[in-house]
């Protein structure tokens, strides 16, 4: 009977040794956009326990903290439609430039970036205990008719530019 409370005590130990270390990591960045520029975004993302614990308890609100940092971050109106505790929608008001005329319009986003994010939570007292990955391993930039960017595990994301197909 003892070598199985020596396996569950080890089993406890290593649990709360890494379960701290995990942290807020981002899966995919999905970016659709409207014919005016406007941006649908789904933000699929995964949390560690505690932060699963505290979003499932009302402790942490991740609608308002989402909220609270797209718009010190974004010269845009920023809309959190829902974020729960592995995705969050949001919506971006003009987020690409859209110039041209009927047949010849070209569609422009911006580059950003998500370094802002990571400097911010490292100010925090509790940075050492954690580690937040706040690039996403694929965001994807979908235009209005259909063509899409693509890139993989890059924290600023570049601008894209497209002419709309007619």
């Amino acid at each position: 009977m003892r070598p199985i409370y020596l396996l569950i005590g080890c089993f406890c130990l290593c649990a709360f040794v890494i379960l701290p270390a995990q942290a807020f990591t981002i899966k995919t960045l999905a970016i659709t956009l409207g014919q005016n520029g406007d941006a649908q975004v789904d933000l699929q993302y995964q949390l560690s326990l505690p932060e699963q614990v505290a979003v499932f308890f009302h402790i942490a609100n991740p609608t308002t903290e989402l909220q609270n940092a797209l718009n010190e971050n974004l010269n845009e109106p920023v809309t959190v439609e829902q974020a729960g505790s592995s995705s969050a929608d949001i919506t971006i008001s003009s987020f690409a430039t859209v110039f041209g005329s009927p047949g010849a319009v070209i569609m422009t986003t911006p580059a950003f970036s998500l370094e802002r994010a990571q400097e911010v939570v490292n100010q925090y007292w509790f940075a050492p205990l954690i580690s937040p990955d706040f690039t996403p391993q694929v965001t994807t930039v979908t235009f209005p008719d259909g063509f899409t960017d693509t890139v993989y595990n890059q924290i600023s994301i570049p601008s894209f530019m497209h002419v709309l197909a007619s």
